[in-house]
């Protein structure tokens, strides 16, 4: 079984480790630049920009790609899933038009609505700057306002954290506008309070299989504080909870995702592949933040850690139509991921090029191991890029255990990387305990 697997980041690399824990796997790699450690493992490497859709397809057929899966939203977004099936490789990834769940906001929503999706929110969409600055001036500035196209997960400013009042708002629907961010079209969405948490799930179209529940740190800097990222880390619990997300919580998302692929089929584009969805557990429950394309990222890489279940298996069963004849199963461990990133990284100039130096061996001793992102080989030494560097997991019996195992792991990566060592802490996790008591008290 030869599996194609299309992009180059640490989301990849966890996706590559799976697939080669599949007995006779063999694995064929398109990316943009040369992740050395999705190139250890891969049979053969195409560098190839991911979004180049006809030397995409040209190349799993070269290679005689039995089975693909595509990594990153924006080739979904070009139609690279389509373009494979079409071509006679079976991609358990979505197509364009399921994809839209991701791609264009008002699609989500509006199918939220049409369909009676559970977790629904209050949303105001607008193609005119015009239109979308009166809309405020009559409303008021107490929204999160997103651009509707992709952002790379940075696109969302909210009231009270990003800007505080009406001009804030203003000015950030200006500068969407004028920039042309995520298409250059603004959606103004209720804002939910509460814990953000993710349940992802491998879906055929019809069954839908979840993951344990993961929790990500968007913002850069310990405390919560600072810009929004790709996201800076990630845990995740022994028992596939939060410490703050009870069982029928943990469910009650799960249903949603159901509706939501229920939904995608009615539409006429049924989805095929993981699909992800990000919460915000308030006081009357699960709401719907945001629907991806894809596994999330860092949270593919504590989810796929875990996996006890053949992962090339499940592709097949995806793109077969057969996943109701499965199970999936993850060991029963705790993990926490921290990502190493360039300084500068999140709110100014990335340092490109810095050294880095990783002692793999001493890492994986530890229990621990890790992932690479946004980093490149050159003559055998390892210099960042622009975006995220790499990440670390540490697993363990509990959150605590998994952070100090994370740690540990992090005084073998040297090099000038700035880190948000708060995740997974025990402060951390008592502080959200404490807010989604708050919250609930608030509303007893």
């Amino acid at each position: 079984m030869k599996v194609l697997l299309v992009g180059g980041g640490a989301r990849e690399h966890a996706m590559a480790r799976a697939v080669k824990r599949s007995d006779d796997a063999a694995l064929v790699v398109v990316m943009k630049h040369r992740n050395p450690g999705i190139a250890a493992l891969a049979d053969d490497v195409a560098l190839l920009p991911e979004t180049d859709v006809d030397a995409v397809v040209a190349y799993a057929k070269e290679q005689g790609c039995d089975l693909a899966v595509v990594g990153p939203e924006a080739p979904l977004e070009q139609g690279l899933a389509d373009a494979l099936t079409q071509a006679g490789v079976p991609t358990a990834s979505p197509s364009a038009a399921a994809a839209r769940i991701e791609t264009d906001k008002r699609f989500m929503r509006e199918l939220m609505a049409k369909h009676q999706v559970p977790g629904r929110l209050d949303h105001h969409h607008f193609d005119d700057e015009t239109a979308a600055l009166a809309f405020l001036d009559e409303h008021g500035p107490v929204w999160a306002i997103k651009p509707v196209g992709l952002t790379g997960g940075k696109g969302v400013q909210v009231h009270g954290d990003h800007f505080q009042d009406l001009d804030g708002a203003k000015a950030y629907v200006s500068q969407v506008f004028s920039k042309g961010t995520g298409g250059g079209a603004v959606q103004f969405e209720e804002l939910a309070v509460g814990e953000e948490f993710t349940v992802m799930a491998f879906t055929d179209g019809t069954t839908v299989l979840p993951m344990v529940a993961v929790q990500d740190h968007k913002r850069l800097r310990e405390g919560d504080e600072g810009p929004n990222t790709g996201g800076m880390g990630s845990y995740s619990q022994c028992d596939g909870l939060l410490p703050f997300l009870t069982q029928g919580e943990y469910e009650d998302a799960v249903l949603i995702v159901q509706a939501l692929v229920d939904a995608l089929r009615a539409e006429g584009c049924p989805y095929v592949g993981t699909l992800y969805g990000q919460f915000m557990l308030t006081a009357a429950g699960p709401k719907v933040i945001e629907v991806n394309a894809r596994f999330g990222d860092p949270e593919a890489m504590n989810v796929l850690w875990l996996l006890e279940t053949d992962y090339v298996m499940l592709l097949q069963a995806m793109v077969e139509g057969n996943l109701e004849a499965r199970k999936v199963g993850f060991r029963p461990n705790a993990t926490v991921v921290k990502y190493a990133v360039p300084q500068g990284y999140g709110d100014g100039t990335p340092e490109a090029g810095t050294p880095v130096t990783v002692d793999e061996a001493a890492i994986e001793a530890l229990g621990a191991t890790v992932f690479y992102a946004s980093i490149e080989e050159q003559d055998g030494h390892l210099r960042t890029l622009t975006s995220r560097t790499l990440a670390v997991l540490g697993e363990g019996e509990t959150i605590s255990e998994a952070e100090q195992v994370a740690e540990k792991a992090l005084e073998h990566v040297h090099g000038d990387l700035f880190v948000r060592h708060d995740i997974g802490t025990p402060a951390v996790i008592a502080k959200r305990i404490r807010n989604m008591q708050h919250i609930l008290a608030k509303e007893a």
